[in-house]
């Protein structure tokens, strides 16, 4: 890529959503090692408080719900005033999860994940925007998911949520044509976080009797990337100018499916299944949870 098309956001203010755990937390500690100033907001006090005691530079940090757009703003006005060099990127980093069949699904459930999901990122979007137009320069990064590429059963609600930041993001930057302003998608695979332990979890959504902990331990057997991993791949993917950074190497398989076969994917999925299930048999204790098949776990964004 020619030197003028990369993206340098190493020694500039960045803003990070969902920042107490996981790809938002491990975000803020890469870039505060790489000379950002770094404002980061979660609606978990604790493990955003947690964070900020591990960073090394300038930090601004606020309790704050990205589904409230007025508090986005209004955050938006307190970086501009303190961010003490120009604002490189704003991830939109915030997600949720629940997982259950469409014909169970609770209504509050759905809204739920979508609020977060979907408005957060338009609202973190929205205010931050009109900054990184004045400077006529900068990255909005927003976090999909595989999820975003392709639909697996028992999260609906998940997929559609990362399928509509997928679209608001590509027809965002096409807005951007021309100017200074780029938009990126991340698309990660399973990452090692928290994400289904704390999702929305009613029942086992396969009816195996799983409670949410068994379940959760069965995504973090399968899960193949630490959020230290994801958060390097999409650091060194928005520096390299890139439009749409997969982060896992279950995520470039389920992205190259979803493209060779877009209504089969699910079947060439199994056959992998197999495979994985078999090695992963061949490394369990006795006692381990049998992994849940890589078609049927949640991606942990975070």
């Amino acid at each position: 890529m020619p030197r003028s098309q990369r993206r340098r956001i190493s020694g500039s203010t960045v803003v990070i959503s969902g920042a107490a755990s996981g790809i938002g937390r491990s975000l803020a500690q890469r870039l505060s090692a790489h000379g950002c100033a770094v404002a980061i907001t979660d609606i978990d006090q604790r493990g955003l408080k947690e964070t900020e005691a591990t960073l090394r530079g300038p930090v601004l940090a606020r309790v704050l719900d990205v589904t409230d757009a007025a508090a986005q703003t209004a955050f938006a006005t307190e970086v501009e005033d303190w961010m003490p060099s120009h604002l490189g990127a704003v991830f939109n980093n915030a997600g949720v999860a629940t997982a259950a069949p469409v014909l169970e699904m609770l209504p509050e459930d759905h809204d739920w994940v979508m609020s977060i999901n979907v408005d957060g990122v338009v609202n973190g979007t929205r205010a931050f925007l009109p900054i990184l137009a004045a400077q006529n320069k900068g990255v909005i990064v927003n976090t999909s998911s595989v999820y975003g590429l392709c639909g697996t059963p028992y999260h609906s609600a998940y997929c559609a949520s990362k399928f509509a930041v997928r679209g608001f993001t590509d027809a965002l930057r096409q807005e951007l044509r021309g100017t200074g302003v780029h938009a990126v998608n991340v698309h990660p695979g399973g990452i090692r976080t928290n994400i289904a332990r704390n999702a929305r979890f009613r029942q086992d959504p396969e009816g195996q009797g799983r409670t949410q902990e068994e379940y959760a331990n069965e995504f973090d057997a399968l899960a193949m990337t630490t959020p230290d991993r994801a958060a390097e791949v999409i650091h060194k993917g928005v520096e390299a100018g890139k439009a749409r950074i997969l982060v896992g190497p279950d995520a470039y398989l389920l992205d190259a499916l979803a493209r060779l076969a877009p209504t089969r994917y699910f079947d060439a999925l199994s056959l992998v299944e197999k495979r994985l299930q078999s090695r992963a048999d061949r490394r369990a204790e006795p006692n381990d949870h049998r992994p849940v098949p890589l078609g049927h776990a949640r991606k942990g964004p975070k």
